[in-house]
């Protein structure tokens, strides 16, 4: 790994990371209905544990795009956690649906703040190039 993938590489992995968190709060957000639905959500700190244990990093496939290497999953038993519902409903349906509406806003928010911090530092990337 070269110390430009070393540079970036927490950021991207942050980003895929918290990419799969919100998709399983909206597909909890889609099932709110679905009788014995469970509740899903990622541990951010576990999943994350997981790209350093493996040394996973994103990489180019191919010189015009940027993906995730095909057996890299963040939907891990280890990484994801099933919520507890504060009212339990009759037909064993865990979605809250309130508190999957501000989990997603909070997850969005989330997200946001790792792409800015990502920007700032191809920014940073970008002064260092020019010399300024």
């Amino acid at each position: 790994m070269n110390i430009l993938d070393n540079y970036l590489a927490i950021n991207g992995n942050a980003l895929t990371v918290r990419n799969e968190r919100m998709k399983l709060i909206a597909e909890n957000i889609a099932n709110a209905s679905t009788p014995n639905f469970k509740a899903k959500d990622l541990d951010f700190a576990k999943a994350m544990a997981k790209f350093q244990a493996k040394g996973i990093d994103l990489v180019a496939t191919d010189e015009l795009h940027i993906g995730t290497p095909e057996n890299f999953t963040t939907r891990t038993d280890d990484a994801l956690v099933y919520r507890v519902p504060l009212t339990p409903s009759l037909d064993q349906n865990t979605v809250e649906l309130s508190i999957e509406q501000a989990n997603y806003g909070k997850a969005a928010a989330q997200y946001q703040a790792s792409l800015q911090f990502l920007e700032s530092r191809l920014g940073g990337l970008r002064k260092a190039l020019r010399g300024d």
